[in-house]
């Protein structure tokens, strides 16, 4: 899958062309919450029996066990947001503005529920804040990867080595907080971008030294013609699920027996 534009799913990280690869690799003892879906995909734990996720990453096929911290752990159930809309087949093709508009009013957010807690890793509280615009996030991925001169590599694999990039969130609405991939000198130095299998993947926004999960990546924006249309260069918005809104859903789901 990829991130979600017209078929669903997300990548690893594209980065700055002028910055070796290596400074972004991450050892996955760095972020031992992050959760592996089963082939492509992410998510966070955000408790000890729950994971966050979005909604098109856990919806084409069955999520019988993600892995975390190395280790697979059973799934007890996909509870996937009610308001959820996945895009029809004639949005998925043609001009992009008609898929742009019904993709911004989907509630793109899923919870995972496992078999067992999750013991010896700390999950990752949620972010409760609305002062997301302006703040430094970091995103965290497995997926494809690339450059912003070129874009994502055509044939990199959904599911690589483990990156760690920042951008800022240039917008913050009712569902999604976006962000841009600047081109150097306006990048800062570990700039990316999310790319097809990220989806899903956790965007930290850093709170007194801790980190916490403010999003978790959801889609690309895309203009003209879809079959045209190319990911990750400098200059591209994507956008991510704004955790804060779904604050009181998370709540009320975790705390359901």
């Amino acid at each position: 899958m990829a991130i979600l534009l017209a078929s669903g799913g997300s990548g690893a990280i594209v980065i700055r062309h002028d910055i070796p690869d290596s400074q972004y690799e991450i050892p996955e003892r760095d972020f031992p919450a992050l959760a592996l879906l089963p082939g492509e995909g992410h998510g966070v734990l955000i408790a000890k029996q729950w994971v966050v996720t979005a909604a098109h990453a856990a919806v084409w096929r069955p999520i019988h066990q993600v892995t975390v911290n190395g280790v697979s752990r059973a799934v007890l159930k996909v509870v996937v947001h009610p308001r959820y809309k996945a895009a029809p087949e004639e949005l998925k093709s043609g001009d992009a503005a008609q898929l742009m508009k019904f993709m911004a009013h989907s509630d793109d957010i899923a919870l995972i529920e496992l078999e067992h807690p999750v013991n010896g890793v700390t999950p990752i509280p949620i972010y409760r804040g609305t002062d997301e615009i302006g703040q430094m996030v970091q995103i965290i991925g497995r997926g494809a990867t690339g450059n912003g001169i070129v874009g994502q590599y055509p044939h990199s694999p959904h599911r690589g080595e483990l990156r760690r990039a920042y951008n800022r969130v240039i917008s913050a609405d009712d569902r999604w907080l976006g962000i841009r991939f600047e081109s150097p000198p306006d990048a800062v130095p570990l700039e990316g971008i999310p790319a097809d299998g990220d989806s899903g993947a956790p965007v930290l926004i850093n709170v007194g030294g801790n980190w916490q999960v403010a999003g978790v990546v959801s889609r690309k924006f895309a203009t003209g013609q879809l079959s045209e249309f190319r990911c990750c260069r400098y200059g591209q918005v994507t956008y991510q699920v704004r955790i804060s809104r779904y604050a009181s859903w998370i709540d009320s789901t975790i705390g359901k027996k």
